[in-house]
């Protein structure tokens, strides 16, 4: 029988999220949920928050009037959505993800069952009844030691990871060694074609930045993800960074790597300034319609790497390394939450603390609020 849960265990468990004092696959593994379900409450209960807020007010007899007379037509209308239920069901395995089409899941729909919204989703029905068990201490020693190795040296590809992973003592295939760096979210730099795992229905855009020098704060921001260890997990952090200036505009942490914590930085971004370009991979967060839409709509030019891509991206890396090397290997984060609030206090040093020789010592806040431009840094 599938459970059903009530409206109070529901804002318990999405109040242990909000808190960031476990991951989520920890939560899901406490009380039996599936991941994908914890997130869906956790969206729920977000956007409900600004109903709750709106001074409680009722709908009126009038809107209630509407709404009921609403209804009738969309009632009228089954007809015609179901040809439409068809051509949905044919197209929307093409225009999402298969997490994007998890989350659309209902487990707690009596109505319509699991069998039919698989169908509908062009999903496997038994892996939605996957019982979550979190990560065991092995696997997250070895993406931890991946990490290590990657950012000291992101030249490295799986082949030798591998061999100095089995040096180490880890017992461990290259197969496996390369899924847990896709699962990471990482590829060995190197000029040729990017690697980056990307969804190839979207629209991939050119190059733009061959022989082009960033020459002034938000000529061009660049982006990435990269992963973020926690002693039972691991979570991603996206950030936005002024070339010209390293000046880190805005940064998110997820314990996905779906798209919706990179388009919370961006807006966060665009809400302090607008870059002529910004420029990131391949992968399929920076693909995204609802990414490029933010920025087609900003009139914000899309720069997308591809050969040549170890000297380009080279700003971002340095950042990494500096993140990690500086604030993250040195701090053993316990939960999500330590780790925001470590992040904080590292970007917050680095962007109006730290000196950068590069910047004839200035900080990098000081130079992207500041008048000036390349020439002044020759």
């Amino acid at each position: 029988m599938r459970k059903s849960y009530s409206g109070e265990f529901k804002a318990k468990v999405v109040l242990e999220i909000l808190k960031e004092e476990k991951t989520i696959s920890q939560i899901a593994s406490e009380y039996g949920i599936h991941p994908n379900q914890l997130l869906k409450w956790k969206k729920e209960a977000i956007r409900s928050l600004a109903e709750v807020l709106e001074d409680g007010r009722r709908k009126s007899d009038k809107e209630k009037e509407t709404l009921k007379n609403k209804i009738q037509e969309l009632y009228a209308e089954i007809g015609e959505l179901t040809t439409k239920l068809n051509w949905l069901k044919k197209n929307l395995a093409l225009s999402w993800t298969r997490a994007e089409r998890i989350e659309l899941v209902d487990f707690e729909n009596r109505e319509l069952p699991l069998t039919v919204q698989a169908e509908m989703l062009s999903l496997n029905r038994s892996s939605l009844y996957y019982k979550p068990v979190p990560p065991s201490p092995m696997e997250i020693a070895i993406k931890h030691e991946i990490d290590r190795i990657y950012t000291e040296d992101p030249y490295m590809g799986s082949r030798p990871i591998t061999a100095i992973l089995n040096r180490e003592g880890f017992s461990i295939s290259r197969p496996t060694v390369q899924k847990y760096m896709r699962e990471m979210g990482i590829s060995a730099i190197r000029p040729g074609p990017n690697l980056s795992r990307r969804n190839h229905e979207h629209k991939v855009y050119p190059y733009l930045l061959r022989g082009v020098k960033a020459s002034f704060p938000n000529h061009i921001w660049g982006t990435d993800i990269t992963y973020i260890r926690l002693r039972k997990g691991w979570l991603y952090l996206v950030a936005f960074l002024d070339w010209f200036s390293r000046y880190v505009v805005a940064w998110e942490l997820d314990c996905t790597l779906e798209v919706d914590f990179v388009l919370e930085a961006l807006h966060r971004a665009l809400r302090i300034g607008k870059p002529e370009i910004a420029n990131s991979d391949q992968g399929s967060q920076f693909t995204s319609q609802r990414y490029t839409t933010v920025l087609l709509g900003n009139e914000i030019k899309i720069s997308m790497d591809g050969r040549g891509r170890a000297m380009d991206n080279i700003f971002t890396e340095r950042l990494w390394r500096t993140v990690k090397y500086q604030e993250v290997y040195i701090n053993d984060y316990t939960s999500p939450r330590e780790a925001r609030l470590g992040l904080a206090k590292f970007f917050e040093k680095y962007n109006n603390y730290r000196p950068h020789q590069a910047l004839k010592n200035l900080t990098p806040a000081e130079v992207y609020f500041g008048n000036y431009t390349l020439k002044d840094f020759q």
